[in-house]
This record gives C-alpha cells, sequence and structure tokens, in this order.
C-alpha cells in the first residue's frame, strides 16, 4: 500500500461500502455478528449511513473510512459510544479480507485513538476480541490496549455463541503520534 487516507464516513461513500460489506460479508460472519439481510442493499446501505451520521452530528458516533490512493474503500473504523462527560468510548474496525495483514487495521486503530485525544478528549477507550481472533487481538495489544475481563457469549458466529474479551486503553498515556514518521498515512477530520 503506497498511500492511505482515512476520513469521516460520507453519503457519497454508498456505493463503495455496499460493494465492500458484500464482498467481505462472509468473512466478516467468520468473526462478528452477522448484519441483517436488508443491511446488504443500497435503501439498508444508505440507512445505515444516515443513522451513522446522525449520531456522528449527536456526538456519540466518529464513523471512518479508509481509502486507498485511488479512493477504494478498503475498511472501515468507528468510535462508539462516546460519552464526553465520561471521556470514554469504544473502537471497533473492519478490514477487507484481501487487504488483512497489511497493516490496515492497526493504522485505523492509531488514527481513532488520535480521534479520541485530539477532537475528543477522551481518556479511555475499550475494545471487545472474540476469543480465537488473534489477528484482532495482536492490533489491539500492538496499539497499546491491555486484557481488561472475559466476556461470556460476546458474539454470534456461525449461529453459536462465542466468548471473547474486553480490552481497554488509558488514552492519556497512549503516544499521541498517531502513525509513525514511515507510514505514509494522511488523516482527513471532515
Amino acid at each position: 500500500m503506497s498511500h492511505l487516507t482515512i476520513r469521516t464516513l460520507r453519503p457519497d461513500d454508498a456505493s463503495q461500502l455496499l460493494t465492500f460489506e458484500q464482498a467481505n460479508r462472509a468473512w466478516f460472519e467468520r468473526h462478528i455478528d452477522p448484519r441483517p439481510d436488508d443491511f446488504y442493499s443500497p435503501a439498508g446501505i444508505a440507512a445505515h449511513i444516515g443513522q451513522f451520521l446522525q449520531q456522528h452530528a449527536l456526538g456519540r458516533l466518529h464513523p471512518c473510512v479508509l481509502l486507498d490512493e485511488h479512493g477504494v474503500l478498503l475498511g472501515r473504523a468507528n468510535l462508539k459510544d462516546i460519552d464526553v462527560a465520561t471521556g470514554t468510548a469504544e473502537v471497533g474496525y473492519r478490514i477487507g479480507q484481501r487487504q488483512a495483514g497489511k497493516g490496515l487495521a492497526t493504522a485505523a486503530l492509531r488514527h481513532l485513538i488520535a480521534l479520541a485525544h485530539d477532537a475528543w478528549r477522551l481518556e479511555r477507550l475499550c475494545a471487545y476480541a472474540i476469543d480465537g481472533n488473534g489477528a484482532s487481538i495482536r492490533v489491539l495489544e500492538r496499539c497499546g490496549f491491555v486484557l481488561e475481563a472475559p466476556v461470556p457469549q460476546l458474539a454470534m458466529v456461525a449461529g453459536k455463541a462465542v466468548d471473547g474479551h474486553a480490552y481497554a486503553l488509558d488514552v492519556r498515556a497512549a503516544g499521541l503520534a498517531p502513525f509513525p514518521a514511515n507510514d505514509r498515512v494522511s488523516s482527513h477530520d471532515e
């Protein structure tokens, strides 16, 4: 990957987001709760984006997309359940199967940490990973998250309840440079 842009989700991302979600549906459902079938339609994606942007306007969510140098959507990253009063939020990210293992999840998570610190002035982030999802756990640990507690029945994967763990990060103690100097990432917070 020669260049990566991470920016806030926009309504005009609908077509690419639908393509991305459809192409990676089976991959995602191996690791997280499945989305309803009606999500995978132009109307479903438009409603999803509308809901996310409404929550963003209310200060409860910061949805982002990851784009390659050609503007192709490669993944998503979100600050969820933002609570400025308590200084907390949850992080989540989805990277396409063909882009897995290329450092995009780490870049996305570093971006969310920087957003939490710089834009939202948050103090603590939490994340959840199902047991056995070693790639996601490694990304969390690489970015400074620490294991907190087991979470029984964290998600439904292939119709079966799976356990997981909660992770946490003290944002103030985290390195505040969102990306190492050798990463070519531009961050747009629109």
